[in-house]
Formats: C-alpha cells, structure tokens, sequence
C-alpha cells in the first residue's frame, strides 16, 4: 500500500467514527425527547386531590335538619295552648247553671198540723247539657232585694255542684225557730227567692223564686233561719236541717 492510498484510508475511518459518533448523539437525543417529564406527572396528583375537596359540609345539611326539629316542637307547645282551662270560670267543662234553664219547686217538711218550718228547695236542669251550681245559694224570705237574707248553716261548699241534664239539685231551708205561741206577731212570707252564685264566686248569676206549697199563704221566719246547700241529693240537703 502507498502512502496516498494510506491518507485516502485514515480519512475515510475519521469520517465513519465521527458520523457514527453523530448518529449516536442523535439517537441519545430522540430518545430523551420521547421520554415523559417526571414534574408533569408529579404535579397531576395534588390537582385531583384539590377538585375532590370540593363537596357541601355535613354540619351545613344537619342544621337545616335543626331548623325543621325546632319548628315542630314550637307548634307542639301552642298545642298544649289552654286545654286546662275550663269554660265556666268554675274548675270544670261546663258552664255555669242559668236560671232561664232551671226549673223551681219547694216542698214542705213538716207534718200537717205542725208549724211550718223545714223546706227542701229543688232545682232541675231543663238543659240537655250539664250545668254548674256554685256554693250556696243567696237565699232571701221574700221578692227584692229588700227582702231579708237567710244566713248559711254552715261552710258553703266550695266544690262545684254538676247538674246533669234533666237532672236536680237540693237546698235545705229553716225559716223559723220561736216556739211562742199566743199574740206574739212574726215577719210572714209568701215566697223565697235564691239567686245564683257565679263561678268566680265575686257576683251572683240570677235569681229563681220559689212559691210557697200549696195550702200555705204566707209563712212566719225570724231570725233563727238558715240554709244548707247546693247538695246533690235530698238527704244532703235536709239532714243538717232536720236537726233545727
């Protein structure tokens, strides 16, 4: 081999090492081109994490809830309201009994021929409904208000009487205790009257008027009367009475 021959050959291997050493380069630099960037995907996870942090609180839900529980325990106290309170003023559910719907009778309790002095006043309720008699009856021995008033023979009792309807209602009356016979004169009368106590016990309520029994004209009274009622039965009514 001649020298020319031996530079065109060193030339030559220069060339094919330096573009072989260019294609490695390329090769080197395609592939990191290709190759995905690590901060990219690094920064796709904090993003998600972030959009599904974005959802209505609970404790916003459980106080709407709150609001609802609230409005109906208020409705339930204005349920309660006045259910306890009564409509006659009188401790009960009735009204108070009106002399428009009660009727009168008296009736003797003495024998004929002794003198007359124990009455049973009776009431009866010509209502349907019940009504309500309060403590004793303002009892006078005679019309008006002029006419005396008769003392209670004891306590008034401050329990409300229930009168049914249809049903009756009894007060005991003594009108007369002097024994003296003679020329002696007494206050006569020929009716009794008795008005009606209200249920809040400050005012009467109407006045009923009871006409003497048959057979009697006038009565004489003095101050020895007394009155014993409401009382639902006869027997309440006269046995303190009876004992005049």
């Amino acid at each position: 081999m001649n020298a020319k021959t031996a530079g065109v050959g060193s030339v030559r291997q220069a060339l094919r090492s330096t573009l072989l050493g260019a294609g490695v380069v390329a090769a080197l630099l395609a592939a990191t081109a290709c190759q995905p960037s690590g901060g990219d995907d690094e920064g796709a996870g904090p993003s998600g994490s972030a959009s599904a942090g974005k959802s209505p609180t609970k404790s916003t839900e459980s106080s709407s809830s709150d609001s609802g529980t609230g409005s109906g325990s208020s409705a339930g106290d204005n349920a309660n309201g006045d259910s306890g309170e009564t409509s006659g003023g009188n401790g009960t559910d009735h009204q108070d009994c009106k002399v428009t719907d009660l009727r009168a009778a008296v009736e003797l309790q003495d024998a004929a021929g002794e003198t007359p002095r124990h009455f049973l006043l009776t009431v009866t309720n010509g209502n349907a409904s019940p009504c309500v008699l309060n403590e004793a009856p303002l009892v006078r021995l005679g019309a008006g208000n002029s006419a005396p008033t008769v003392e209670n023979l004891e306590e008034p009792d401050t329990e409300p009487l229930v009168v049914e309807g249809g049903g009756k209602a009894y007060a005991g009356l003594y009108i007369f205790g002097n024994d003296e016979g003679g020329e002696a004169e007494y206050d006569q009368s020929a009716r009794f009257t008795a008005s009606l106590v209200a249920g809040e016990g400050t005012e009467l309520s109407g006045t009923l008027v009871f006409d003497l029994p048959d057979g009697l004209h006038t009565v004489s009274y003095d101050d020895a009367a007394r009155v014993n009622g409401w009382a639902g039965t006869e027997g309440l009514a006269m046995r303190p009475i009876n004992q005049l």
